[in-house]
C-alpha cells in the first residue's frame, strides 16, 4: 500500500483504517455551543448523568428508537421528537416506544433552538429546547436537562472508495477486521458494527492489529521461500 500524505508517500504492508464516523448535526442554534454541556450523540455514555431528569431525544429510526426506551429507565420523562408523522425504526421498536408511558412521543415536530441557563455550578449548559410543530407551525418551549441527537451518521471512508461498504456506506470486515480488500482492515465507528462503543473500537484495534501482524509474518515466510 502507498499513502499519499502532505509529508510523502508512506508504503506499508497492510494498513488498518480507524478514521471515525461523523455525528450528523440538526444545525440548530445552541447545538454547536452546549455539545458535552447537555447536547449528546451517545445516550449509553451520558444518559446517566441526567439520571431523574427531563430528557429529549430526537430522531425516528432504530437508534432513536433503543436510546429513549433506554433513557426511560433512567427518568420518567423522555420526549421523543421526530420531524415525520412515523417512525422509521422496526415496527418492534417504534410499538414499544408508543406503548412506553414515560416517553412523550412528538411526531411533525422539529428542534428549532436548543436554550441554555446557568447549572449548579455557574456553567451555561442545556435548560430547555423550543419545539415547532411542522405541520400547524404551533412553537413549544419543554424543560430539559440533556439534548440526545440521533439522526445518523456519515462513516468517514473517502480514502478507500475501493473497498466492500453496507448500505449505510460502512466498511464491511470479516471477523479479523479485514475489509474485502487482503491487508486492509478497518476498525471501530468506520467498520459496519451493530453497536458503536470505545471499548468496542479498542477491541476491533487490538483483533486488527493481531491479524495485521500476523500477515506481515506470512508475507515475510513467503518472501524468504521464494528466495530460497
Amino acid at each position: 500500500y502507498r499513502l499519499r500524505t502532505d509529508e510523502g508517500d508512506i508504503v506499508a504492508k497492510t494498513v488498518i483504517l480507524a478514521t471515525g464516523a461523523h455525528h450528523r448535526e440538526l444545525g440548530v442554534p445552541g447545538e454547536a455551543e452546549l455539545q458535552g454541556r447537555g447536547v449528546s450523540y451517545c445516550a449509553t455514555c451520558d444518559g446517566p448523568m441526567f439520571e431523574g431528569k427531563p430528557m429529549v431525544v430526537v430522531g425516528g429510526g432504530d437508534a432513536a428508537c433503543d436510546e429513549a426506551t433506554f433513557l426511560s429507565k433512567l427518568t420518567d420523562r423522555v420526549i421523543l421528537v421526530h420531524r415525520r408523522d412515523r417512525f422509521r425504526a422496526q415496527a418492534s421498536l417504534a410499538e414499544r416506544v408508543i406503548a412506553n408511558p414515560r416517553i412523550d412521543v412528538r411526531f411533525d415536530t422539529e428542534v428549532e433552538e436548543i436554550l441554555a441557563a446557568p447549572n449548579d455550578f455557574g456553567i451555561d449548559a442545556v435548560h430547555a429546547v423550543r419545539l415547532r410543530n411542522n405541520r400547524t407551525g404551533e412553537t413549544t418551549t419543554e424543560e430539559t436537562a440533556a439534548v440526545f441527537i440521533f439522526i445518523g451518521s456519515d462513516p468517514q471512508t473517502e480514502l478507500v472508495p475501493f473497498v466492500e461498504r453496507d448500505e449505510a456506506g460502512y466498511v464491511q470486515t470479516s471477523e479479523t477486521m479485514e475489509s474485502s480488500q487482503p491487508g486492509l482492515y478497518a476498525v471501530g465507528d468506520v467498520r459496519a458494527t451493530p453497536f458503536r462503543q470505545l471499548v468496542v473500537a479498542a477491541a476491533d484495534g487490538a483483533i486488527a492489529a493481531h491479524a495485521a501482524n500476523h500477515r506481515v509474518d506470512q508475507l515475510a515466510d513467503s518472501t524468504a521461500a521464494v528466495g530460497a
